[in-house]
């Protein structure tokens, strides 16, 4: 679809990039976004990417609301004619998946859930033709994930699965939102996979849970001690699936201050990866080895 620009009262830009998501669409922002922070342009106070969209907030007494708007237009031509590359980051997110606690929390809501006799995993491996639990789990960390968004609740991440249409997994959100949900979940609705950045209410399917900490307000985690959120867009993300040794092991030196996660800097294209989607993939996670 041809982007789409509206206004939001006096102060705010919203630019829809597509109806849907896709790697087209988040690239689009992705490219529209980064220009415009390179460009600089007085007024402009905030620049909030999404899915497959974002927003623009600026100073109306600094900028005029239509002087705004031709900015964008201006700069959404120069980001198409560029290269669709992306210089960024891939980091790998262990996982405990099936966990004693999410499963717990599951359990408790289960009346409100699309299928009561089976755990979340189970139903949504069954809905995608996946075999079983440990089909599921090798299908959810054998591609890495785009991180598209950052928001709604603190530090946490949306993250975009990096296949082809056929095999990304969907699933529903529960058919009423939970009440609790714990604290670094790994979570999944509709195509999109998230992590609970806190403890707090919930409707994504829960699959297991991560020791790592993405969202420090005070930075006391020494990888936190720079930005308090771990993610931004564009991020790679690689799941790890741990077992319940090393998850408390990894608890346990969160706690002690040692442990630091796998990150390494990749390079993207996505002309590449829409050539050889495995290829690329498998690059990509190979940039982890060694660090």
């Amino acid at each position: 679809m041809k982007t789409r620009y509206s206004y939001g009262g006096d102060e705010h830009i919203f630019v829809e990039c597509d109806e849907e998501m896709s790697l087209e669409a988040f690239f689009k922002g992705m490219s529209i976004t980064s220009a415009l922070r390179e460009a600089k342009i007085k007024g402009v106070t905030e620049i909030c990417p999404a899915n497959a969209s974002f927003q623009v907030r600026f100073d109306p007494d600094v900028i005029s609301p239509e002087a705004m708007m031709a900015e964008l237009k201006a700069l959404e031509a120069a980001a198409q004619a560029a290269p669709s590359t992306l210089q960024t980051r891939i980091i790998e997110v262990p996982v405990l998946y099936n966990d004693p606690w999410t499963h717990e929390t599951l359990m408790r809501f289960r009346e409100r859930h699309q299928d009561p006799t089976s755990t979340d995993i189970e139903y949504t491996a069954r809905i995608n033709g996946l075999d079983g639990v440990d089909g599921f789990i090798k299908a959810h960390s054998g591609a890495p994930w785009f991180v598209s968004m950052v928001g709604f609740v603190a530090g946490l991440p949306f993250l975009y699965q990096m296949v082809d249409r056929p095999r990304q997994i969907q699933s529903p959100k529960y058919l009423r939102p939970r009440t609790d949900t714990p604290r670094l979940t790994v979570g999944h609705g509709g195509c999109f996979a998230c992590i609970y950045s806190v403890r707090g209410a919930g409707g994504y399917q829960m699959f297991g849970i991560t020791p790592m900490p993405i969202y420090d307000p005070n930075q006391t985690v020494p990888y936190l001690r720079d930005f308090m959120c771990l993610f931004s867009p564009g991020d790679i993300v690689k799941w790890k699936p741990i077992d319940r040794a090393e998850y408390d092991h990894t608890v346990a030196e969160v706690d002690a201050g040692r442990w630091m996660p796998r990150i390494a800097p990749v390079s993207f294209s996505l002309t590449e990866f829409q050539k050889d989607i495995d290829g690329t993939n498998a690059r990509i996670m190979e940039a982890l080895n060694g660090h």
